[in-house]
């Protein structure tokens, strides 16, 4: 009796060890499965059940419980008995409770945590992570949005998508604004290069040297640009840069230029310019909807290329890594692919703009 409890008995086959061996040996053969291959193997050849325990750093009972599952059942004994699912302990009240708290503002902050609002409902931090991944909430995250007040809104969307959607035959479509106040920082310290095993680094801190504005003109349908760089943001310097165009474009072209509803764009002295240059046809976005000018998304390239990583001892040194980018990408555009309708674009506006109202 002692000797049993000591040894299962326990006999395989030729195959048996075979099948055995080859899962112990494949890669990609779960742990624990691996594990109760070994038992069974180690057992077959003789070995005592604590000898095994101790080898394969796991318990007696264990080694005893598998062996007696392939005894049993073979090789399907080794696998795990599915888990009935766990009946939910909470009620449906609570949940609707902890999801109406979610959507309220406590007292003391702007929004839950799992462990405030654990501590608030008397529950686990973990069954409100739970509830919260089932009701996709999420109270940690915020987004930003503004929707147009233009009493235009329609036509002018219409406008502006239909520009890039169904550009006009033998003309051009400049998507047209500024980049103000780009500085010319310097780091305090050298850049520490990258090199493997160790990404670039740079001091915190840095040095002002000032600023610089850039006007840039992004052709739609070729993705080529015409920028410019000036010290100050006027309707003067504007008037500079609409010269700058007009010298860079074919004069028999018709221009459609796509503008925000900056002031300086609807100076006298810039309409005056406009009128005594007609081929100029001037396509304004919606007020607070900025984003539909495309030559936005080009200066976000820019930022993230060429400028916020730069280290720049001066605005000379600015305006010259600009316009080498400019330089750079005019030998290979590529225009940016408008995808949305003016449907689309205006239903998500009237949402966005009742969602904000109603406050649901």
């Amino acid at each position: 009796m002692e000797k049993q409890n000591r040894k299962t008995a326990i006999k395989i086959s030729p195959e048996e060890e075979k099948e055995l061996l080859s899962l112990i040996r494949a890669h990609n053969t779960p742990r624990k499965m691996a594990l109760r291959a070994n038992i069974i193997l180690s057992a077959a050849q003789g070995e005592a059940n604590v000898a095994i325990a101790r080898e394969f750093h796991t318990s007696r009972p264990t080694v005893i419980l598998w062996q007696k599952r392939f005894i049993e059942k073979g090789f399907g004994g080794l696998k795990d008995i599915p888990k009935p699912p766990r009946a939910s302990r909470l009620k449906e009240e609570k949940v609707k409770q902890i999801i109406a708290a979610t959507l309220t503002k406590p007292e003391n902050a702007t929004q839950w945590s799992t462990r405030t609002l654990a501590e608030k409902m008397g529950v686990s931090h973990m069954t409100v992570q739970r509830i919260w991944s089932k009701a996709n909430l999420q109270p940690h995250r915020v987004e930003s949005f503004k929707y147009s007040s233009d009493p235009k809104l329609v036509a002018k969307v219409t406008d502006v998508v239909g520009l890039y959607l169904h550009p006009p035959e033998k003309a051009l479509v400049l998507s047209v604004d500024e980049k103000s106040q780009i500085q010319a920082l310097d780091r305090t310290q050298p850049l520490l290069p990258m090199r493997p095993g160790q990404i670039e680094r740079h001091t915190h801190d840095y040095k002002r040297h000032g600023t610089t504005c850039l006007f840039a003109a992004l052709n739609v349908t070729e993705g080529s640009v015409i920028g410019k760089c000036q010290p100050r943001h006027r309707h003067q310097e504007f008037l500079k840069f609409l010269r700058l165009v007009e010298q860079q474009t074919p004069k028999d072209k018709e221009i459609h230029m796509i503008l925000d509803n900056y002031s300086t764009h609807k100076h006298a002295d810039v309409k005056e310019w406009f009128h005594k240059h007609p081929r100029y046809h001037l396509h304004f976005t919606p007020t607070s909807a900025s984003w539909m000018n495309q030559v936005e998304t080009w200066f976000s390239i820019l930022t993230r290329r060429q400028i916020r990583r730069g280290a720049f001892k001066s605005v000379k040194d600015l305006v010259e890594a600009i316009e080498k980018y400019i330089v750079a990408h005019n030998q290979s555009p590529r225009p940016f692919a408008w995808t949305k309708s003016a449907e689309h674009i205006l239903a998500k506006a009237i949402k966005c703009k009742d969602v904000s109202v109603t406050g649901h």
